[in-house]
């Protein structure tokens, strides 16, 4: 992110607009908000900074960091090195500030009129509450909130790529991207197939200490997210969900707990939330229509992906009529998403976009600036008062 960011620096141009006045000139200006708000999740402490802090840095703004509760030796060591830095080129380490702190911290920036944009990494009930707070000021909001993910595997599908697709994207972290795949929605056709694949794969899924080479399924980040796992896989059998595979805690030291796969209609309640751990709902479908009411059916819209060959399809998926999110892939998983493409997503999961394309435009204001290098004062629109 620092690499791209300083390359985005020498680009951050504003448009050259023809004046329909003669001798007039017209132009936009970018210009730095002040102070940018950063409150970042315990998934990615230190991705998501970069995301907005290299972007804020470069724009010209200060930044002023609150990390998650939970990991705050990675909130003091990434300010030591970037306060390093800045020092070594006779910058103030100032320029970058951090807190270390709980929900108070995270709503005196909320509620300071002197950071005109914050930026909320976390859940959807959290980010609209930042989101009314700010609103009040009259400041902005940049909000990446919960994702409901879907990959949606098609009858001419590669099953081979697909299987090994949602494998990593179900099963990675935990299941505690935001990115996870959580919805499995299958062509009633290979249905079986796929799903017997997956169930074959979830029983050589290693699962341990994540710093060890091999292993894929590491523990949740708390014994809190470890009883809401619990809490939410009752919810799936009270709601009809039947449990394929796992559905358990594993009985050890850590917040471990099983890897698992849950057949239930795409109806149910519990499936329109983020359970933010290892569950994948697997759903059938008979056409792409269906497939596409089903993605866009949930209240969250960051990432969905569909696997398929044929471009009729592609093009629709990608277009008006095909997933409503923010990250809409082919032939890949919903997560591992790449700097250089604006990182975001629509509707519950805040509208906010961060890293890569336009994404620096929200972090500076924009004027639009007109010059008269002549000696008259025409109207615009050919208005002329007499």
């Amino acid at each position: 992110m620092c690499d791209f960011a300083v390359g985005l620096s020498r680009q951050l141009n504003g448009s050259i607009i023809p004046s329909e006045r003669p001798n007039h000139m017209m132009f936009e200006m970018w210009n730095p908000l002040g102070i940018i708000g950063v409150i970042t999740a315990f998934n990615f402490p230190c991705a998501v900074l970069g995301w907005n802090a290299c972007l804020a840095l470069v724009c010209g703004n200060c930044v002023v960091w609150k990390g998650a509760p939970t990991t705050p030796l990675v909130t003091i060591a990434m300010t030591k090195i970037v306060a390093g830095v800045l020092e070594k080129n006779n910058l103030p380490g100032a320029v970058f500030t951090a807190f270390c702190g709980d929900a108070e911290v995270g709503q005196a920036i909320s509620k300071d009129a002197r950071i005109p944009l914050v930026s909320f990494t976390g859940s959807t009930k959290v980010g609209l509450m930042v989101q009314q707070t700010v609103n009040q000021r009259f400041g902005k909001c940049l909000l990446e909130l919960s994702g409901n993910n879907a990959i949606v595997v098609m009858d001419d599908a590669d099953l081979e790529l697909a299987v090994r697709s949602v494998l990593f994207a179900a099963v990675g972290t935990a299941g505690q991207r935001c990115t996870t795949c959580r919805r499995l929605l299958l062509h009633e056709s290979i249905y079986d197939q796929v799903l017997g694949r997956l169930l074959e794969s979830y029983k050589q899924i290693k699962i341990g200490d994540p710093l060890e080479k091999g292993t894929l399924l590491g523990p949740l980040h708390t014994r809190t997210s470890k009883e809401n796992f619990e809490k939410g896989i009752q919810a799936i059998i009270s709601q009809g969900g039947k449990i394929l595979t796992g559905g358990s805690v594993i009985e050890s030291e850590g917040n471990f707990v099983q890897p698992t796969i849950v057949e239930i209609k795409p109806e149910a309640d519990v499936v329109k939330e983020e359970l933010f751990g290892p569950v994948l709902y697997v759903m059938k479908f008979q056409t792409l229509k269906e497939a596409i009411e089903i993605n866009n059916s949930v209240p969250q819209g960051l990432s969905s992906s569909i696997f398929t060959r044929r471009p009729d399809i592609i093009f629709r998926w990608i277009g008006p009529a095909g997933s409503d999110c923010g990250i809409v892939n082919v032939n890949i998983p919903t997560n591992g998403a790449e700097i250089g493409g604006a990182f975001g997503g629509e509707k519950a999961t805040g509208g906010g976009r961060e890293a890569g394309s336009d994404s620096w435009k929200q972090y500076m204001r924009r004027s639009t600036c007109t010059i008269n290098y002549g000696n008259d004062l025409p109207l615009a629109q050919g208005i002329n008062f007499g």
